[in-house]
């Protein structure tokens, strides 16, 4: 799989950000599911849909919010993040929990080893010709009837981005339209099992939460 250009910015730009953005969590409760009834819904259906069916991997965890929530409704989950300094934070906040460090494009996912994969607000950053490889093979590391749950933001364009939680950064928001992406997926030999599109809620524009699955035969 490609390595993007700008892997090492990106990293780097999250290891500054990170305490920022634990912090603002912290104090406001913006990235929690709790907060978001609809976005806690999906992350609960998909949980429901993919337990019993093999380990979930949530790739690109951050702090591990969600791989927390998973983990507390029985899922054997585990999170994967670029940056090291966010695993720190997960690892910290979420002790019982496993974390490791590498990039979406730098995983180890043998064939049919997973019930479920996450690309929670996390393969955004990947560029356009990168991101087609990394959901085949996320399709790939599915059991059959195994799910992957993807939510990110939508628009038609790319956002330089240089500042992020009130610390400099660099890096490129990747966004796309919901049928872009679940083309993508069709492409990848996922079936689409949920398509929830969301309006803008500051300080986040549109969203969009796909979930699709591996087909059983």
């Amino acid at each position: 799989m490609r390595r993007p250009d700008d892997l090492d910015a990106v990293r780097e730009s999250y290891d500054r950000a990170a305490d920022a953005y634990v912090e603002m969590v912290e104090t406001t409760g913006l990235g929690d599911i709790r907060t978001h009834p609809w976005l806690q819904a999906a992350v609960d259906a998909f949980a429901a849909s993919v337990a019993g069916l093999g380990p979930v991997l949530d790739v690109g965890c951050g702090p591990g919010l969600v791989t927390a929530y998973l983990a507390e409704r029985g899922l054997d989950v585990r999170g994967v993040d670029l940056s090291p300094r966010m695993a720190e934070h997960a690892r910290r906040l979420h002790p019982t929990c496993e974390f490791a460090v590498a990039s979406a494009t730098e995983l180890d996912l043998p064939d049919a080893s997973h019930g479920g994969l996450l690309g929670w607000w996390s393969l955004f950053n990947l560029p356009r010709d990168v991101l087609p490889e990394v959901l085949a093979a996320f399709a790939r590391a599915l059991v059959p009837g195994g799910q992957v749950l993807l939510a990110t933001h939508v628009g038609d364009d790319d956002l330089e981005r240089t500042e992020a939680y009130g610390v400099p950064v660099r890096w490129t928001t990747h966004r796309w339209r919901p049928e872009q992406l679940v083309d993508l997926l069709d492409r990848a030999g996922l079936q689409l099992v949920a398509d929830l599109q969301l309006p803008p809620d500051p300080p986040i524009g549109p969203t969009v939460v796909l979930c699709a699955r591996r087909p059983r035969c």
